[in-house]
């Protein structure tokens, strides 16, 4: 037999040393059914609960048992052999993974609304990858990908982290190895110190985390590093620790009751991962302590049960498949939610798939010779089974970005004047079969905004981005934009103007945060009273020819219409100083995509459109507001987003929205005349202060 050999320094250190043997490695069956049952309780609570049930946890905390156990051995034995570590791990993982990335991919193209394809592309390349997790965490702070519908790979955020768990872990074990053998010191003593503080820290860093930005937290690597770390505690305690055989039944109770009404007690999906997440965790671990009691009342008994340890073996595979089949069910059955029978159908076919991959997909790669008749053959293995994915990604991607170019080219022809179609006798001159602008793929990214290189931070405020356009060197006008997202919007008609008439066009926004002296969205947000605070000291020392807001909010059905007192005392602030306000009428907001339903439905579905009446008062709400200061002019575009009875989802053949409540940038662009004409006429300015 050819000696063994270590795949670095480390790993030969780590081979040596004064380190305790621990007993032989043991098979225990009920983790098996332990992690059946996690799959099981993350498959039904997102089928028919929706809700997130800490099963996933429970796949964390086992992971880092078993491998830190495997760890602590390999050092023991002779040392960390990575590159055929790593190679076992790469057939464990990628041949299922991969597979449901290629059939989902494929499937994506033909079932979801091209609305969503960038989107699903830009996911199921990082999953590939192992970086999903933070692309969600990314998005999961995008003010404007806050509305997106769920993405058929999300779920592999967390196969991301347990990736990045498989990198980081053995470097970890066999660095403490080294340093145990250096200082001739135990090396499961090292290792449980190691993993205590790395539980300690990421345990408190998840805590305040999640308090600060739960959706962030919640797919941050950092903040689920405790996870595997008690694994890993467990596993260097399990077999020292010895327990009375009535109390192991117990606790194997305990962790299953436990692990069961953990996503029925708690709201998971907001509370997580701080210190609640330490519910399933810690079931996990009572089932782990409890061990195998040989009791017929111990949980044990049913958790090592012949069905259950075969639905372990299918964990794997069933968490891949059953969240795509979720989705692609929904959209194709045009529903938010199933019912009992459309659950039990994903339910099975997620089974049925489960089953197929694990027996023709991964259990033949894994008992293969991948990787035993050559070195790097995991590795080589690894390259070939992921291009497929990459490359119809990337094919995706170049057909959808081509499709996007040729329909943003048609913006301002006849065929697509959009808001100049609602302008008093108006004739339209284009084709009668004109497509839709911006194309579906597109539209849920069209909103307006300034060059990224044109911002930079306020000296008096980290909080607020100030962005500029740079049309010209001396301009003729400079105008502040200031507020949330819907100020935002009317970037996308003021660009124009401002590149004709030599303009300035200033932004201070900041999401979810309108022009107010009150956090109008959160109420009781700080941060955002202070942003606001810091924008009128901003404008005031700017002296800028106007500032545009929005005057109104909640334009949408079951609300009524109203301008809040915080804006009109921001205005007062503003008036102070002698600087005119154009305060803007805000657009409807709706309880559903517009732009999405005239995909799904077509343009003249009914459903499609909203009677006015639901979303706008008969008059603007400012014209009844109290103290509104002198320097405040009021525009309403309403006409312009609206017929006289209904709010159409496209107008002049330019779809309206970008989501439920944003006008895109292409149909603000078409509202550039317009806009123009009324900023004239209520500041009294001349259309000819352009400068020679």
């Amino acid at each position: 037999m050819a000696k063994p050999t270590s795949d670095s320094a480390v790993g030969r250190f780590a081979a040596t040393g004064p380190v305790n043997t621990p007993e032989p490695r043991k098979y225990r069956p009920e983790l098996q059914g332990l992690r059946a049952l996690a799959a099981l309780l993350v498959v039904a609570y997102h089928v028919w609960l929706g809700r997130i049930s800490g099963g996933v946890d429970v796949f964390f905390l086992v992971s880092g048992f078993l491998i830190t156990g495997q760890l602590v051995r390999a050092s023991a034995r002779g040392g960390i052999r990575f590159r055929p570590m790593w190679g076992r791990m790469i057939k464990r993982l990628f041949p299922a993974a991969l597979t449901v990335l290629l059939v989902t991919a494929a499937a994506s193209t033909l079932l979801l609304p091209e609305n969503r394809w960038f989107q699903t592309i830009k996911e199921i390349v990082a999953s590939a990858l192992y970086v999903e997790n933070w692309r969600l965490a990314a998005d999961s702070v995008d003010y404007f990908t806050q509305h997106d519908s769920a993405s058929v790979v999300q779920h592999f955020w967390s196969l991301s982290i347990q990736g990045q768990f498989y990198i980081v872990w053995p470097l970890l074990i066999a660095a403490v190895a080294l340093v145990a053998h250096r200082f001739r010191r135990d090396l499961r003593r090292g290792v449980a110190v190691v993993l205590g503080a790395a539980f300690a820290g990421s345990l408190a860093y998840s805590i305040v985390l999640t308090i600060i930005d739960q959706p962030f937290a919640y797919f941050h690597s950092l903040t689920r590093v405790w996870e595997f770390a008690l694994g890993g505690l467990v596993a260097l305690a399990v077999d020292t620790l010895v327990l009375p055989r009535t109390a192991r039944i117990v606790l194997g109770w305990l962790g299953v009751v436990g692990l069961v009404s953990c996503g029925l007690v708690l709201q998971v999906g907001t509370m997580f991962p701080g210190y609640l997440a330490l519910w399933p965790t810690l079931s996990a671990v009572f089932v782990i302590m409890a061990g195998a009691t040989g009791s017929r009342f111990g949980a044990d008994r049913l958790l090592s049960s012949a069905p259950l340890e075969y639905l372990g073996n299918l964990s794997y595979a069933l968490y891949l498949w059953h969240w795509p089949v979720l989705v692609f069910y929904l959209v194709a059955r045009e529903r938010s939610e199933v019912g009992l029978l459309g659950g039990l159908f994903i339910v099975g076919l997620s089974g049925v798939l489960a089953a197929i991959t694990y027996h023709l997909i991964e259990q033949p790669v894994r008992d293969s010779r991948i990787g035993v008749a050559n070195r790097w053959g995991s590795y080589r293995f690894a390259a070939l089974a992921m291009a497929p994915v990459l490359l119809l990604a990337g094919g995706w991607q170049a057909v959808s970005l081509a499709r996007s170019d040729s329909s943003a080219a048609a913006v301002g022809n006849d065929d697509h004047p959009g808001a100049l179609a609602r302008s008093p006798g108006f004739e339209y001159r284009g084709s009668a079969q004109a497509d839709l602008v911006p194309s579906f793929l597109s539209v849920t990214d069209d909103y307006a905004t300034i060059d990224e290189e044109d911002c930079f931070t306020a000296e008096r405020s980290e909080e607020l981005v100030i962005c500029a356009t740079q049309y010209a060197e001396q301009p003729t006008r400079r105008i502040v934009v200031a507020g949330d997202s819907h100020a935002q919007q009317l970037i996308g008609a003021l660009k124009p103007i401002a590149e004709s008439r030599n303009w300035q066009i200033i932004s201070m926004l900041r999401g979810g945060c309108p022009f107010s002296t009150e956090s109008e969205t959160v109420p009781g947000d700080q941060p955002c009273m202070d942003w606001n605070a810091s924008v009128v000291d901003e404008i005031v020392d700017l002296r800028p020819d106007a500032v545009l807001s929005i005057a109104t909010r909640d334009a949408k059905p079951g609300v009524t219409e109203y301008t809040p007192p915080g804006y009109v005392n921001q205005w007062r602030k503003v008036d102070e100083a002698g600087i005119p306000i154009v305060a803007v009428r805000d657009n409807p907001r709706y309880d559903f995509a517009p732009s999405i339903c005239v995909e799904l439905n077509g343009a003249a579905a009914p459903e499609c459109a909203t009677p006015r009446s639901e979303v706008l008062e008969p008059e603007p709400p400012y014209l009844f507001a109290a103290d509104v200061p002198q320097n405040v002019s009021f525009l309403d575009f309403s006409d312009y987003y609206c017929e006289v009875d209904l709010c159409p989802p496209t107008i002049g053949n330019v779809l309206v929205y970008l989501d439920d409540n944003h006008i895109n940038a292409t149909y603000m662009t078409t509202m550039s005349p317009i806009v123009e004409q009324s900023l004239d006429g209520a500041l009294g300015w001349n259309p000819a202060d352009i400068p020679s």
